[in-house]
Formats: C-alpha cells, structure tokens, sequence
C-alpha cells in the first residue's frame, strides 16, 4: 500500500485530506509542522508527501530541501493558495514533483496522487529493467545507448507488469530473447521458469505435442502423459520464437490457447487452463506474411497487441563501440589474456554492416581475439572471409543504390562466405550466421544463391 504523509498546518485541512486518501486506499499520516514532519521522515519511509508552502517554524520549501539532502526518496507534492505560478516554479526547483494550488477539488488531488504513483513505478521499472539488460549483456551483449534501444527498453517498462502479448519484431541477432526475459524479470511472475521454444527448430510432426503435450497412445511412442511448453510455463512466460516459422494447421490452434487461455494435449478430449503470457518473436514481416496468405491475419492481429522493434545494429551504430569493448572484456577474462581494441579498429567496426547484427559482431571479435597474439586488436585482425566488406554508398546515396541493396549485398556475401568456409554444409552455416535453417533457405532462395 502506498504511504502517504500530509503536512499542513491547518487541521481541517489535514483531517479531511486524511479522509480522502484513506477511503482511495492510501495508508495516511499527517503532520501539523515541517520540522516534525522532517523528524518523521527520517525514521519511517514515504512514498509520497503532501506539504503546503507556508508553515511556522519551517516552511514548505525548506523542509523540501532539507527533505532531500537527508537522502529522502519519496515524492513531494506542494499546495499552497499563496504565489500562483511563481511559488509552482520555485517549487518544481527545490525538486518537487507537482504543485496544487489552493483551495482544490478532491479528484485533483487523487489524480495528482495517482500520476505520481505511475511515474514512480515507471521509473523504478526502467532502472531495474536497465540493470537487468546490463547484467544481459554478459549473456548476449544488449546495449541501450541508442535512443532506438533506449525506446524500445522504456516499451518493455510499461509492458512488463501486465499480462499482455508482446510481439517483438527484428533481424536475427538483435537481441530479441533478451528483451523477453527481461519483460519476464519485470513481471509479477519472475518467480515462475523462463520457458523458450524455437518454433522453427521442432519438426513439423512434433510441435503441436511440444506446445501442448499429448496423452498416452496419442501416437506412435507416446508412451506416457506428458505436457507440453504452454503447462509448464502455466503463471510464467512463454517466448515463442521464430512464430513465423509455425506451420499454418497449427496456428488455429495457437490463436484459441491465446483466445481462451485453455490448450488441449494431443489425442486427448478435455481442455486445461492455463495462464501463460505470451511473447512471439520473429524476424519476419508478419503483417507481409499474412497477406500473401503464409500466416493467419487473425492471430497475427491477436499478438500484435504490442510490438518492440529492435533496430539492426546498422541503425545504431553508436552501439557498436560499447559492446565490443564489452565482448572484448568478456573474452579477455574467459580466456585469461588482456585484450583490448584500439581506435583504428573501432572506427572500423563502426562502418561494417554487420547483417548478422550483435551476435555477429561478437563471434568476429571472439575470433580475433583467438588467432591475434597481440594485446590490442587492429582492424587487421578483424579482416577476412568471415566479415563482409565495408559497403560504400558514395556520397549522398549514390553510387550502390539503396540501404536495402547495401544490405542484401552483405547478407549475400555474408551467407556465400560462411557456405565456402563450411563446404557447403548448410546447417553448419545456419549456426554459424545465427539464423534457423528455414530462414537460410529462404534468405538464399530471395538473394539467389544456388
């Protein structure tokens, strides 16, 4: 319950706004004096406070700042019927979060209350949120420097406490589980298991059972009961990747499990509910897809509830610098040697399409770092088959065409490399680009590679 600590000297005032906040559901104290006030504050915490301008003994004002130099955390909120805008500003100043004039209707100040409330869950969430995408980045390298990743990040604070279906939309290698398991970390059900399925990984014979589970005698070797993804991940989340990789017969059957929130396991005649939050990830363009007919326009309606694009990491170059300093701290330690990255190599990282996005960018300073005998990497180290060239687009545009041109040419060059490299194994390729094998066939079938 949120605490509230009202300070006013007036005692009508204080008894009916005590009354007020009470019947919303606030746990309430009030105080007649600032500095009585500023002793109660030191010993008990308060989420937020309400405080008039003028006080005896100490006003509104200086008990803010004095409020805030003792460390207090809580947000104040100023009234006063004296001052109009100049008082609002002095007081937005001195750090006060809002400022209501005086004499003032009961809903004003619920309102002003409950926007407070919001704004403080916000940012607590966004700060945990950032801490958690940090200790991420050891994992898979996520940096929200950008201002496109910085969006993103503040779209999964406002998401994350509520049981909504997310869609989160990008290349492979942007970084899309991440942002999953932090919706899920952010979540009241973090206690619960982190559960993922790669849509495109499971044959198409299996994946009905692996996501709903199936009964005894269902099929040849179903031996035993079991359940599948959407039970096991019952008060937790689910991360359904590569959703647009799921074959069309059983979508129907995912859009009722998100519908009605029951599943059904294979060759068996009742129903079970189930309380999953879902998040579908994808690199395709669902709505595309769903036009031409390869993916249900109803269930893509249903997921796109809420979308979080992640930028390639060529539209946030200014990402790049961190995390290869990042990867290149990791490996120095996992290997231990000391390893670092000189300016010269930087700057070229920065002008790399990097198709493969960040896990590229991680396997090419992994592998620098493994073959370099030297301390500080130079762009040298960096240059082989494995990387595309850096594309040139000449001045304004010209030159190679399009964006889009440019980066077909580097997944082109990209998947004709790693094919050379791994003679022609195409699963060996799809591991190392990072993408599933479907995706490959389909990347090499529209760049016309034999």
């Amino acid at each position: 319950m949120t605490r509230v600590l009202i300070v006013d000297d007036e005692l009508g005032l204080r008894q009916s706004l005590t009354m007020l906040l009470r019947d919303a559901g606030y746990d309430v104290a009030a105080e007649a004096d600032g500095r009585r006030a500023l002793a109660r504050t030191t010993a008990e915490p308060f989420d937020l406070i309400l405080c008039d301008v003028r006080m005896p003994a100490l006003g509104g004002l200086e008990f803010l700042r004095a409020y805030r130099e003792r460390g207090g955390t809580g947000l104040v909120i100023m009234m006063s019927a004296y001052g109009g805008e100049d008082a609002a500003l002095a007081a937005m100043q001195e750090g006060a979060y809002d400022y209501v004039p005086k004499p003032f209707r009961a809903d004003e100040v619920i309102l002003t209350l409950r926007k407070a409330e919001e704004r403080e869950r916000l940012r607590r969430t966004v700060a945990s949120l950032t801490a958690q995408l940090e200790a991420a980045a050891g994992e898979r390298g996520l940096i929200a420097e950008s201002r496109a990743m910085r969006e993103a990040l503040e779209v999964v604070g406002r998401v994350a406490e509520r049981p909504t279906t997310v869609l989160v939309t990008g290349e492979s290698g942007t970084g899309k589980e991440v942002i999953a398991r932090a919706l899920h970390r952010a979540s009241p059900r973090a206690a619960r298991p982190f559960v993922a399925v790669n849509c495109a990984a499971i044959p198409d014979t299996l994946i009905e059972s692996e996501l709903f589970g199936h009964v005894r005698g269902a099929f040849t070797g179903a031996t035993a009961d079991k359940s599948g993804l959407f039970e096991q991940a019952d008060g937790s989340t689910l991360l359904l990747d590569e959703i647009g990789e799921l074959p069309l017969a059983l979508q129907a059957k995912l859009l009722r499990a998100l519908q009605e929130g029951e599943i059904r396991r294979v060759g068996d005649a009742r129903t079970r509910r189930v309380d999953v939050r879902v998040v579908a990830a994808t690199a395709r363009d669902l709505e595309a897809e769903a036009r031409a007919g390869r993916f249900r326009e109803d269930l893509y309606y249903r997921l796109n509830v809420v979308t979080i694009r992640l930028p390639p990491l060529r539209e946030r170059p200014e990402d790049i610098a961190a995390l290869a300093r990042q990867f290149v701290a990791q490996i120095g330690r996992r290997f231990g040697r000391v390893v670092a990255l000189g300016p010269e190599a930087i700057a070229w990282l920065e002008r790399q399409p990097w198709p493969g996005n960040v896990r590229q960018l991680e396997n090419a300073i992994e592998r620098a770092a493994v073959l370099s005998d030297r301390e500080i990497l130079g762009p040298g180290d960096f240059r082989s088959d494995h990387l595309p060239s850096p594309i040139s687009l000449g001045e304004k545009g010209e030159g190679r065409g399009t964006l889009r041109d440019a980066v077909e040419t580097a997944e082109r060059e990209a998947i004709r490399a790693a094919l050379a490299d791994a003679a022609g194994n195409r699963r060996v390729v799809a591991q190392r680009l990072g993408v599933s094998l479907r995706t490959l066939f389909y990347k090499m079938s529209k760049l016309g590679i034999e």
